[in-house]
């Protein structure tokens, strides 16, 4: 089986008899002439303009052909079913084709590594047969598959509910339905480098996840599916970005020696996460926890912040942080007027109090401030105490860290407002807030019942992001699930993007988005002081091909199965390597014309619906952008406006 390019290749080489034994085309003399630099050949083949396009270079007025990417075309000889791959079937650590014992310099190889996985693209995706597209030789068809997606059905979400929208901005909020991979390349344009948090919760590969593959490397798989996405991902990372993986312990180990090789030496730790405190009783060991690789996308540039800690005394809160109330002067009694006279100086209240009773502080007496208020003295030796702050730093933060109150006696005492210190984060979170049941039960509050499998408690990651942010980045989650991140996100005043290629996006996740905008009070709401507003943008890749997979899924009869090859005929793309003609002829048999053949009327249904789908070009699923204004695309006005405003950085 031949990709588009070496099918080209091979028109371009039956110029040369000498590289032919009949059909069979002779790699060995064509590679030797290729490292002979064979003008005739060289030139031959720059003449294509696929082949002059990605294996060559100009420099100034000189094209310089790739000789050796070109010569790893020709070596992929023997391929497995739909699948191009230079390994073998054996996973491990190696170092220039020599496994771990042969040779102590390591990274991870394991077979379909030099792939993109085509097939499982999402990890509901099961029962089918994956086709993996190597890097070198099927280039072709991978920059047709990862060409930028066009968007439909876009809708923006605010307080005012729904609204038709046809321009996008950077300061929009955006979440998409479809194939995450694809979404992350259609992303690529715009967002390049100014992404700094990204936060995934990937299936785990446990079996019980929904991750599942006939592929007999299950392991292997799973790595060419993170790897994909991981590459792409670290290209959307600004340079002080961050990226945090959640996994379990059937990956643990692989996908930490993958990020190595991909963030090379930046990574940055693993926490330790109890997720399940009561432990799942199977196996040898109950599992109380899971883990969280984090890595940066640079060593030299990374930028991560302690967290706050936060204990139960911080009970109020304003709109910096939590907080609680703590006397301004200084109890020390070694600190008094004597040897700190500086700090010996009358402060002055409002006369207007606001409803908590809270009255603003000036060292300076003015029409407002005319309450004079002193430190008190030690009511056990008589000692006069002093201020613990001095006049600069009140008229420099006594706005918004001090208030004034009055006491039951009928004087007044000043406080400062304590808020949560800040601390490196340690790498094993044991918190209650952080297990999986926590986050079960903000979930079902908000929807009156169970709606989703495992969802991630918000505590968890209000202190993933803020490692990873600051206020107004962004945050980046493209295994979206029920919608933590975007909420936690969206409540953190932080710009997010989520993606989804899950149906529950539309009952789980954009309702839990919009029941944030409109202020529910789960989660972190309350710590964070949120009251409601923003807004985002929800967008889906346009389906093509994809569309006519669900109308074969959907066929309930070998007959409704069958009407519907006119249809996928005339406007669906199909697989250029199809015998078309030779499929319409089966189609049209009712019986065998040949004892002891096999027709298509003889297959099961399922088989039958196996064959429709692989007749479908799966580069194909989606739309690409650049055929938006093809006559037989369907798409409204407003939908191709928003395309062009989102690819071409236009606003209105």
């Amino acid at each position: 089986m031949d990709t588009r390019l070496m099918q080209q290749i091979k028109d371009i080489l039956k110029e040369f008899p000498q590289y032919w034994n009949g059909e069979e085309l002779q790699r060995p003399i064509v590679i030797d002439d290729l490292k002979n630099y064979d003008a005739l050949l060289i030139s031959a083949l720059l003449k294509n303009q696929k082949i002059r396009e990605n294996y060559s270079i100009k420099a100034g007025d000189v094209v310089i052909f790739k000789v050796q990417e070109f010569i790893d075309i020709l070596r992929y000889k023997d391929y497995w079913a739909d699948s191009y791959t230079k390994y073998s079937n054996t996973i491990g650590l190696s170092s220039e084709g020599k496994y771990l014992q042969y040779n102590t310099d390591v990274v991870l190889d394991f077979p379909y590594k030099d792939c993109v996985l085509k097939g499982g693209m999402t990890k509901e995706d099961t029962g089918k047969e994956e086709v993996f597209y190597n890097e070198i030789i099927a280039r072709d068809e991978i920059d047709t598959l990862l060409a930028p997606k066009a968007f439909v059905n876009v809708k923006k979400y605010d307080a005012d509910g729904e609204h038709t929208v046809d321009s996008f901005s950077d300061e929009d909020n955006l979440i998409i339905k479809g194939n995450n991979l694809l979404a992350l390349h259609s992303l690529k344009e715009r967002y390049a480098g100014k992404v700094k948090c990204i936060y995934i919760d990937p299936p785990y590969n446990t079996g019980n996840d929904s991750f599942k593959y006939n592929d007999r490397f299950n392991h292997s798989t799973w790595l060419t599916f993170m790897k994909n996405r991981l590459l792409i991902a670290k290209e959307l990372l600004s340079e002080e970005g961050v990226i945090f993986v959640s996994v379990d312990r059937n990956e643990f180990a692989e996908l930490k020696v993958l990020m190595d090789s991909i963030f090379k030496d930046s990574y940055l730790g693993t926490i330790i996460n109890t997720s399940t405190p009561n432990g799942r009783d199977y196996g040898a060991f109950a599992q109380t926890h899971d883990y969280i690789h984090v890595y940066g996308k640079s060593s030299e540039n990374t930028k991560t912040n302690a967290l706050s800690v936060t204990e139960e005394k911080f009970k109020l809160s304003d709109s910096i942080s939590n907080y609680y109330l703590h006397p301004l002067f200084n109890s020390n009694s070694a600190f008094n007027k004597k040897n700190r006279p500086n700090l010996y100086y009358p402060m002055y209240l409002s006369t207007v109090a606001d409803d908590n009773g809270y009255r603003s502080v000036s060292c300076d007496k003015d029409d407002i401030h005319i309450i004079e208020v002193f430190p008190p003295v030690s009511q056990t030796d008589g000692t006069q105490f002093v201020w613990r702050w001095g006049k600069n730093k009140v008229r420099e933060f006594g706005n918004t860290e001090l208030v004034g109150q009055l006491k039951t006696d009928g004087t007044y005492r000043i406080a400062q407002k304590m808020r949560p210190k800040k601390q490196i984060p340690r790498t094993v979170w044991q918190d209650a807030k952080y297990s999986n049941r926590r986050g079960t039960e903000e979930l079902q509050k908000l929807f009156d019942g169970k709606v989703f499998s495992f969802p991630k408690p918000e505590n968890l990651i209000k202190d993933i992001i803020e490692i990873g942010s600051d206020v107004n980045d962004l945050v980046l989650d493209f295994h979206m699930g029920s919608g933590t991140t975007a909420a936690v996100a969206m409540k953190m005043n932080r710009r997010f993007i989520g993606i989804e290629q899950m149906d529950y996006i539309n009952t789980v996740s954009v309702p839990r988005l919009q029941k944030v905008i409109e202020g529910e009070q789960g989660g972190i709401s309350k710590d964070v002081n949120w009251q409601g507003g923003d807004s985002f943008i929800y967008a889906e890749l346009m389906e093509l091909n994809q569309l006519y997979m669900n109308k074969i899924d959907q066929a309930s009869t070998k007959e409704e199965l069958s009407n519907l090859w006119d249809e996928l005929d005339n406007n669906a793309d199909l697989n250029f390597q199809l015998d078309k003609e030779k499929l319409v002829n089966e189609l049209l048999k009712e019986h065998d014309e040949k004892e002891g053949s096999v027709t298509f009327n003889d297959l099961t249904f399922n088989e039958q619906k196996e064959i429709f789908k692989k007749a479908l070009d799966k580069n194909q699923l989606y739309v690409p952008y650049s055929e938006i204004e093809d006559k037989n695309v369907i798409i409204s006005d407003d939908d191709k406006a928003f395309n062009h405003s989102f690819y071409n950085n236009e606003e209105k």
